[in-house]
């Protein structure tokens, strides 16, 4: 019986695991203090348990968070057929001083050691306060458009 969608044992599956550790940006989907939605892109670092996502201190989006922490996170290809993994839960704020340690593994994956080194030496002789937003997620759902349909052929119900 394929797992439904909901639930957290998606993250196990292959196609969940190679977008989860791949370099698509993820668009993170949140309510701003002003009560109207939106939605970003963001690097992230999966840790197994939690989408780790680093923002630099004051940041729009972690005051919004802190008000309303509920968010819903999508990763996806762009090419046919598309793979859509839907992420959604509560999210958790954390105030850093210095780099989100998951913000250093980030860069790597995404710049290479190379570009994440100066991206870091930017920061050198400066000091740097970043927000942890973590989303261990509560919901999610997974598209592939070939065994996973949206709609009534067991995509994304609620």
């Amino acid at each position: 019986m394929p797992l439904a969608q909901g639930e957290l044992e998606l993250l196990q599956t292959e196609t969940a695991q190679r977008l989860l550790t791949g370099t698509i940006a993820a668009r993170l989907a949140y309510i701003g203090l002003d009560g109207k939605p939106r939605a970003v892109p963001i690097w992230f670092q999966w840790t197994g348990e939690e989408l780790v996502m680093g923002s630099f201190h004051g940041a729009a989006k972690a005051r919004a968070l802190r008000a309303n922490p509920d968010l819903a996170v999508t990763i996806d290809t762009e090419g046919f057929p598309a793979e859509v993994l839907l992420l959604r839960g509560v999210a958790t704020i954390t105030d850093v001083d210095g780099f989100v340690p998951e913000y250093l593994q980030l860069l790597r994956r995404y710049l290479g050691e190379e570009g994440a080194a100066g991206f870091e030496a930017q920061f050198e002789g400066q000091p740097v306060r970043m927000h942890r937003i973590a989303l261990r997620p509560s919901w999610v759902g997974l598209i592939d458009f070939q065994t996973r349909l949206p709609g009534v052929l067991g995509g994304i119900q609620g």
